[in-house]
């Protein structure tokens, strides 16, 4: 088999570090990427994280997972013998507002995947989960043995079905697959709809920010280097078998400390602040408004990450402190860039 790997969301945050670190290390003669470049946040950005994966051992395909044929012909010109899936539909309240998009990527995308992976008998499969699935627990740490049938978004929802019909493909066909339930992924050239960047622009435009839950919620932040050695990992690994004999396992892959939403917030602002995107004297509570908890979402977050420490040695190691700081720098540029374009 070839050493090719395909990663599906490949212009995507996690997607373009992961090809990144992929081709940094060499392991695979080809790093093959699709990513349909939808418009649900600016595709510009998706356009730069594709900049820095020039490398002749790269190969972009623009297209749609959910489409069979494309999935297919992708899969019989390079046969990779690992996929990672990372493409997705996220965010929560979006998923409120248009559950058909969810539908279509989430699961008749991942079960093209599923299909292409048995059809070419990929060695393993990874793909991306989600702390969602947890619901509305307050019972912290949260363990990848715990219930995740109350689901509080149709976003949740469909990532709990993921796993679902990947250990059902497992069992039947005996496909090595690891689903990774990311917890809060943050850092340089993230997601615009996350937190930590839709507060920055807001309060760089003099806005004011919403605190949901009026400003209680907790969330088990990941800096994004912490989450792709994980990963990297995780595909090196494919699981042998359960205890009923079946080659799949999920891994919580999260910091396993939640930070507090006010506390994220002060955060945020002092390094803003130490990198000239905000004033000195600008008075954080002026800018913001605490509101009730948005529909769908949760009050709490917290990975238990004991099995990804036992199996991998991983313990992530970048504090809210230094990964924010590192976001703050790379924003300052961005800023100043988009300004000049």
């Amino acid at each position: 088999m070839n050493r090719h790997i395909l990663v599906t969301g490949a212009a995507g945050f996690i997607g373009a570090f992961l090809c990144k670190r992929l081709l940094a290390e060499g392991n695979y003669d080809k790093v093959i990427g699709i990513d349909s470049l939808n418009d649900y946040y600016d595709p510009a950005l998706k356009f730069s994280r594709l900049q820095q994966l020039q490398d002749p051992r790269f190969v972009f395909v623009q297209g749609d997972i959910a489409d069979a044929q494309c999935v297919g012909k992708i899969m019989e010109e390079y046969r990779p013998e690992v996929i990672v899936n990372l493409a997705a539909q996220a965010g929560i309240r979006y998923s409120a507002e248009h559950p058909e998009v969810y539908l279509h990527a989430n699961i008749i995308g991942f079960f093209t995947i599923l299909e292409a992976a048995r059809k070419y008998a990929v060695r393993h499969l990874v793909y991306a989960s989600s702390s969602s699935v947890y619901g509305m627990r307050n019972d912290p740490p949260f363990s990848v043995k715990d219930r995740t049938d109350h689901p509080k978004s149709f976003y949740a929802a469909t990532k709990a079905a993921d796993e679902l019909m990947a250990y059902a493909y497992s069992q039947t066909y005996g496909i090595p697959m690891t689903g990774c339930r990311f917890f809060t992924v943050y850092g340089p050239m993230g997601r615009p709809d996350m937190a930590y960047f839709k507060f920055s622009e807001i309060l760089r435009r003099g806005g004011t920010i919403s605190l949901y839950n009026y400003g209680k919620c907790q969330r088990d932040f990941t800096y994004i280097d912490d989450i792709i050695d994980a990963v990297m990992r995780i595909i090196a690994s494919p699981p042998a078998g359960d205890e009923s004999g079946v080659p799949h396992v999920l891994y919580n892959v999260g910091g396993g400390r939640p930070v507090g939403l006010e506390d994220f917030t002060q955060i945020l602002c002092e390094k803003l602040k130490k990198y000239g995107i905000l004033s000195e004297d600008l008075v954080l509570e002026d800018h913001i408004e605490r509101v009730p908890m948005q529909k769908g979402d949760v009050e709490l977050t917290c990975a238990d990450t004991r099995d990804l420490e036992e199996n991998f040695g991983i313990v992530p190691a970048v504090m809210i402190g230094e990964g924010l700081d590192r976001f703050a720098c790379w924003y300052a540029s961005y800023v100043r860039y988009s300004s000049i374009v």
